[in-house]
């Protein structure tokens, strides 16, 4: 009997949503463990520091039911690591679950059912893995999906401008800019958006600012 799928997990958590267009929403986040990406700004090392919980596939649909109208949230770390996120996805969906993947830019998404909302978090210079980033997969957006851009410097906005001008980002996806808090102050960075009229939302991270202090389960 063939054995059933399992995946590498971090944690499990309900809470608001505090990025992407979706902001402020219910959501249940089954964070992945394992990264393969060190950014100098990192918020979840534990995700690839600390050892991993072995979960059948199977719980992990049964947890989804127990918040039927929750967003669900794949995130890590990296979820397109493990081959097992992609069951895990096409089971989400078959249960008509809104399915949010949060995704570092670094690998295909090529195999991503395209109904899954794909928030991929392009990496700024700054962040020291800028050249790790698959640009093919700037391709492969729909209109429902996201970029964010998370900016530490000047130099790290005018990066994303000129790449958001390289690929006409703003007409195939929507485009987030977020401040790294301590390393860019975000009236700065407002400043800034407003002088270029850049196609982009700035957002701080909302469940930051609900619970400050917590680096978990938030």
């Amino acid at each position: 009997m063939k054995a059933e799928p399992c995946l590498q997990l971090s944690e499990i958590f309900y809470s608001i949503q505090g990025e992407s267009s979706f902001a402020g929403y219910p959501c249940l986040f089954f964070r992945l463990s394992g990264c393969n990406l060190r950014c100098s700004y990192c918020d979840a090392k534990y995700t690839y520091e600390e050892p991993a919980t072995v979960t059948p596939l199977s719980t992990l649909l049964r947890e989804a039911a127990r918040y039927p109208k929750a967003l669900i949230e794949l995130t890590g770390g990296e979820p397109l690591l493990q081959e097992e996120v992609y069951p895990l996805m096409e089971g989400l969906l078959a249960a008509g679950r809104t399915v949010l993947l949060e995704t570092n830019g670094s690998l295909s998404l090529a195999r991503v059912p395209r109904e899954v909302v794909k928030i991929i978090d392009l990496k700024c210079p700054d962040s020291g893995m800028a050249e790790r980033m698959e640009l093919a997969n700037l391709d492969l957006l729909a209109p429902h999906d996201e970029i964010k851009f998370v900016l530490s410097s000047r130099p790290d906005y005018d990066w994303a401008k000129a790449i958001m001008a390289q690929h006409r980002l703003a007409e195939k996806a929507k485009v987030i800019l977020s401040p790294v808090i301590g390393r860019l102050a975000p009236a700065l960075l407002a400043e800034w958006l407003l002088a270029d009229a850049l196609p982009a939302r700035l957002q701080l991270q909302l469940h930051t600012l609900l619970w400050p202090g917590l680096k978990r389960g938030m």
